[in-house]
């Protein structure tokens, strides 16, 4: 594709900020002032970045347990999103939602999900809900390698298929599923293959590299939006973290981890941008240092804001 300015420099400066949200709210997990657990996507930055930017804003997704990046590319406001982790009344669910449950229903995103796979058939019943209505969005619905072995997978993309449905499935290939490997839970090479059966494209595409997935993503978006029905997109990635805070990582190795590090998404980007004369050296610190000041400024709003009252805190909360 031919490197628009706007374009690569709004993805990369989304990059970076995923990059430094998870890596300051990895660091107030460790010093005890975030609670519960959570699942970090530092190494995955371009997948979400480059789908979630073939997007319209009116456009609708549905995230997942490891949904940090989705929400921050989906336009987010940063200083709500550090409220929410940090149980603060003032972030998007008044505190209640936290990592797993954050939804941002202005921005269209509507909620990352802690169940596995729970957001795949949800994806069905916006598509459906957005035909009937003779709407002119879509729904991106993403989900990882561990998901597409649910039963819900084959469900949704069968219904999505013959509905004929505004959706585009987009999985996360991160290599595992907790801590089992995909070479061990499935047979066939790329999980892409599966779309066939449901009578849909399926793509696999470098997921570490920002423009292949923009690409991917932006076919597979005109085609649903053309009422051509759902497109099951692949990329292929990595976390360079545990699956969650509690993992010991006894299922991998330290080689293993610094080879997909080399692979460092943001930095193929960058060089890449520098090299074609997209944007200048100079011009790249100044998109890194913004995107840090975003996050500082982002941590300071949630520091600062107040706790929800004790006789409300179940306001909201359903089960």
């Amino acid at each position: 594709m031919e490197l628009q300015r706007d374009l690569c420099v709004d993805m990369l400066s989304q990059m970076y900020k995923i990059r430094f949200f998870e890596q300051t709210v990895d660091d107030l997990f460790a010093r005890g002032l975030v609670h519960g657990t959570m699942h970090l996507s530092i190494g995955q930055e371009a997948s979400a970045v480059g789908s979630i930017s073939a997007l319209r804003v009116e456009d609708y997704i549905l995230s997942t347990h490891r949904g940090h990046g989705h929400c921050i590319a989906k336009g987010a406001d940063i200083k709500l999103m550090m409220a929410e982790f940090m149980g603060k009344e003032t972030g998007y669910c008044r505190g209640r939602g936290g990592s797993m449950h954050i939804a941002d229903i202005e921005g269209r995103n509507l909620g990352a999900n802690g169940v596995v796979g729970g957001g795949i058939p949800l994806a069905v019943g916006v598509g459906l809900s957005l035909k009937m209505q003779g709407r002119d969005e879509i729904v991106m619905g993403f989900f990882g390698d561990g998901a597409a072995n649910q039963g819900s997978f084959h469900e949704a993309l069968n219904m999505a298929a013959i509905w004929s449905l505004p959706v585009v499935y987009v999985c996360e290939n991160n290599q595992y599923g907790m801590s089992m490997s995909t070479r061990r839970a499935f047979k066939i090479e790329k999980m892409a293959q599966r779309a066939a059966s449901y009578g849909m494209p399926g793509v696999t595409v470098d997921g570490n590299d920002v423009v292949e997935v923009y690409e991917a993503a932006s076919e597979a978006v005109e085609r649903a939006r053309a009422g051509e029905g759902p497109t099951l997109l692949e990329c292929i990635t990595y976390r360079w973290k545990g699956h969650s805070k509690s993992d010991q990582e006894l299922y991998r190795t330290k080689d293993e981890i610094e080879s997909w590090k080399n692979k460092e998404p943001i930095r193929r980007f960058l060089e890449l941008l520098i090299t074609q004369r997209v944007i200048s050296e100079d011009e790249a610190r100044k998109i890194e240092e913004e995107a840090r000041r975003t996050i500082g400024e982002a941590l300071e709003y949630a520091r600062a804001s107040p706790e929800p009252e004790v006789d409300t805190i179940l306001e909201g909360v359903y089960a």
